[in-house]
């Protein structure tokens, strides 16, 4: 079985102060064209729900798994049908974790995955790492996976998704200038070496010290980049299939020809 894949980029222009009815209300509305284009599944950017380059608010607007935002996204993934990919500040004890859950239309939550691999002083000032890779869940009759941007610089990561047996990854992701080679170099070839795809889902615009790439990219299993934004706001999808998966993995063997006596 098939499943389309929608991937929000935006809203643009998030500025310095964090508004977080202002972006519910812009996942809402990728929600509703994302049902009407077909899709069963909606990845939207790294802390999508809190606003991602927001200083010390982090603190202020972390909140506890299964919470209120995850609430919030429940009602989304609700009213439109269809799972939704939300990335938060999640509040756990002293500590402060750069989350992101995936939540069904009927509340389930599918999974939840803190960001391991913190990116310079702007992850490191705020967040503790998380611990726990890989994260997957099944959706359809594909197994998914979850990584946070930074994450998907190392191969490590995202091979861990393939001996798993991750077939589709979903990275929400905060890729600022003037780094996007990563979407439209990295990504392809992650895809390409790990034999899976990926989803990896950016903002666009302007919020606070950062300005965003967009460039969100979606990248097949043969390496094919599928679907590509530019750097305004977008609504991207595309159509992860088992059979291209079965096809790609005949014809490049990576994961069987690797020498693990020797690394």
């Amino acid at each position: 079985m098939t499943v389309t894949v929608a991937m929000y980029q935006g809203p643009e222009g998030l500025g310095p102060e964090p508004d977080v009815a202002r972006n519910l209300a812009a996942i809402d509305g990728a929600a509703a064209r994302a049902a009407e284009s077909g899709a069963r599944l909606l990845v939207t950017p790294e802390m999508s729900v809190t606003g991602y380059d927001i200083g010390a608010e982090v603190a202020r607007l972390a909140r506890p798994r299964g919470g209120e935002y995850h609430d919030a996204l429940t009602a989304i993934a609700s009213r439109h049908d269809l799972t939704v990919v939300g990335g938060y500040a999640e509040r756990d004890g002293d500590r402060v974790f750069n989350a992101a859950t995936v939540v069904a239309p009927d509340g389930t939550e599918l999974a939840h995955y803190r960001k391991t691999h913190l990116f310079g002083d702007l992850d490191r000032n705020a967040f503790a790492p998380g611990d726990e890779l890989p994260v997957t869940f099944p959706l359809g009759g594909l197994t998914c996976g979850l990584l946070i941007c930074y994450d998907v610089e190392f191969p490590e990561a995202v091979r861990a998704h393939a001996e798993a047996g991750t077939d589709l990854l979903l990275i929400p992701t905060g890729l600022m200038e003037p780094f996007g080679r990563i979407a439209e170099q990295v990504v392809p070839v992650r895809a390409f070496e790990s034999q899976l795809y990926i989803a990896y889902t950016n903002h666009c615009g302007r919020e606070t010290s950062l300005e965003y790439c967009g460039l969100s990219t979606a990248a097949g299993p043969d390496g094919d980049v599928v679907a590509q934004a530019g750097r305004d706001e977008r609504l991207l999808t595309f159509t992860a299939d088992p059979e291209a998966l079965r096809e790609a993995r005949l014809v490049n063997t990576y994961l069987r020809d690797r020498r693990t006596d020797l690394y």
